[in-house]
């Protein structure tokens, strides 16, 4: 037999009381005793509990007194989940440590009470990077190249808020506000970001043309643009200037949301937003009309600003 046995049940006689005895030092050597830790049934030798100086070192080492069952099971009072990983670090000096934060400190934890200083070192060690490590509220992509972003953004079943900011993308000085407006910007967006992660894809933009500029899409398709900068001419020169429209932006993003939905119109959401209750007695044919007509109509307005026809057309 090798390494450690735990059994799942105690098979000792009803009535029977512990009594004590004790170890003398190299009296066992390496064969085997029986460990009843907290119900947990464990093997192993002699040689293994006392190759470091811990408290299980001075239990069989003629120390200190152990009891023992009927059966000859030596009793330890303490849970014995963690028990057969202490058995590997004393043969081994190294094990493989949970993964979950709470294990580790249930491990450590028994670590300390057998007087296990190198185990105990090595839990507060991986304690302490998980600590350092974390796992991130949100993931915000940072688009590198315009194909990049179209792809992400027709792929994406959730509304999308981008926000391209290139400070370096000027040819004119900045007005005296310009930058702490830039920063509430970028600051504005991750506090969206943090507040609507679950139901709309935001993205970055670093190479784009503009210095600061939001754009909403829904469905696929752009739905709005928010532009925070523009020219305005001082004494003998021209700067530029960044605006922090802080309620328009919470509008359109408040906007899109209307757009997390599958790609159908919320005929709905629709009805309750553009019809009274007195219009209820229209036919279905006529109700279906109305909204698809409403939703046209919302898009041409939105895109009201961004006709590109030539002129003259």
């Amino acid at each position: 037999m090798s390494g450690d046995t735990c059994l799942t049940t105690i098979c000792r006689s009803s009535g029977a009381k512990p009594k004590t005895c004790s170890f003398r030092e190299g009296s066992l050597g390496n064969k085997y005793v029986r460990l009843n830790v907290g119900g947990s049934l464990y093997y192993t030798t002699v040689q293994v509990l006392t190759r470091h100086d811990t408290m299980l070192k001075a239990m069989f080492s003629g120390r200190m007194e152990v009891l023992t069952d009927k059966e000859g099971w030596i009793l330890i009072d303490r849970c014995g989940k963690h028990f057969g990983v202490i058995l590997n670090y004393l043969r081994d000096d190294t094990i493989a440590l949970p993964k979950n934060r709470q294990e580790i400190k249930e491990l450590m934890a028994e670590a300390k009470y057998y007087l296990i200083q190198g185990l105990v070192d090595m839990c507060q060690a991986a304690l302490q990077d998980k600590k350092d490590s974390y796992e991130p509220v949100c993931n915000i992509p940072i688009i590198t190249s315009p194909k990049e972003e179209e792809r992400l953004i027709e792929s994406s079943m959730k509304p999308v808020v981008k926000l391209l900011y290139n400070r370096s993308n000027n040819k004119y000085s900045y007005t005296s506000n310009s930058d702490d407006n830039l920063l509430k910007n970028i600051e504005l967006f991750d506090k969206l970001s943090l507040r609507f992660n679950g139901r709309v894809l935001f993205i970055k933009d670093v190479i784009g043309d503009e210095i600061c500029c939001w754009s909403f899409y829904g469905q696929g398709r752009k739905l709005a643009e928010v532009c925070c900068t523009s020219i305005v001419y001082a004494t003998e020169k021209k700067q530029t200037k960044v605006e922090f429209p802080e309620a328009r932006i919470y509008e359109e993003t408040l906007n899109v949301l209307l757009y997390e939905t599958p790609r159908v119109p919320d005929n709905s959401l629709l009805e309750a937003t553009s019809r009274s209750r007195s219009q209820a007695s229209h036919s279905e044919d006529d109700e279906g009309f109305e909204l698809r007509d409403r939703v046209r109509r919302i898009h041409v307005k939105r895109y009201s600003t961004y006709d590109d026809r030539q002129l003259g057309h």
